[in-house]
């Protein structure tokens, strides 16, 4: 059994539209989306211990170590193990934090996805995707996509996936310098959440502006940078928010173009607003991992 396994990429999603179609009788809101993986992320390095203990040993503010997804995540698995050793199973968790919080990148759910991935394989546990997927739905609705690792079209609460193909393209993001809580946008009472449901084909015939983020008004509403950010970036293309936001982002065909974006953005965007380029990809990077 490997002793480690470092520099395990967590990639950003954006959701290329979210529609709310829906609510359950739990509370739940019925979604449509296309996610979108990303070569930007998080990076996460593992080390085995067998003394049963499950340590973050990275500070990240705000979120206590207990709480923390990566380390759910583990202690998840582990209760989860088929093997038999499995209550000597532990792990010494180093992230690399690179996404916001509260952006809308699915930084946290990828996270706890990546500490799946890279665990079920570092510990031998020998489940495969679709019993991860299911573990990591206790996690959060966002997680069974990066275990799926494709772009997928997704319904229910986020947990159907169907793989779609997305254009091979650059986006600029922007993180307006705010944290938007998924809670706040999700309980608004201006939030449409009627929205007539779509098929596959239909963002298939038209995947560079189709749709729109439902999200989006609330978000502007209780959170002007974020209608700044997508004010500005509009510019140059079809602009807007990623999940409950607080990221706004903009798709472009050239690496180049996006590049010319940023420059502009260093001289006249908000001193608030990181910003950064990153490129689509089909698949996550860890995919290999994974027994179908």
């Amino acid at each position: 059994m490997a002793s480690s396994l470092n520099n395990c990429p967590a990639p950003a999603k954006l959701n290329l539209f979210l529609h709310v179609t829906g609510r359950r009788p739990d509370g739940y809101h019925l979604l449509q989306t296309v996610f979108q993986l990303l070569d930007h992320g998080d990076v996460l390095h593992f080390e085995a211990r067998d003394d049963g203990v499950i340590r973050r040993v990275t500070d990240i503010a705000g979120v206590p170590e207990e709480s923390d997804l990566v380390v759910r995540a583990a202690k998840l698995l582990k209760a989860a193990s088929k093997n038999s050793q499995a209550e000597q199973f532990g792990a010494s968790i180093r992230i690399d934090k690179r996404l916001p919080m509260g952006g809308g990148l699915g930084g946290g759910s990828s996270d706890a996805a990546t500490t799946l991935i890279a665990l079920n394989h570092l510990w031998q546990t020998g489940l495969t995707r679709s019993e991860l997927m299911k573990l990591g739905l206790q996690l959060g609705a966002d997680v069974p996509f990066f275990i799926f690792g494709r772009n997928a079209f997704a319904e229910g609460i986020g947990e159907a996936l169907v793989p779609v193909t997305t254009p091979d393209c650059w986006f600029v993001v922007i993180e307006p310098g705010v944290s938007v809580p998924t809670a706040a946008i999700f309980s608004d009472p201006d939030l449409t959440r009627n929205t007539k449901p779509v098929r596959i084909l239909d963002f298939s015939g038209a995947p560079n502006c189709f749709g729109k983020n439902d999200l989006q008004i609330v978000a502007t509403k209780l959170f002007p940078p974020v209608a700044e950010a997508i004010k500005w970036l509009g510019q140059y293309g079809d602009a807007r928010m990623t999940g409950s936001g607080a990221c706004v982002f903009c798709a472009f065909q050239h690496e180049q173009q996006a590049n010319e974006v940023l420059q502009e953005l260093r001289g006249a965007g908000s001193p608030h607003w990181e910003a950064w380029k990153a490129k689509a990809i089909e698949r996550h990077p860890l995919s290999h991992l994974l027994k179908s």
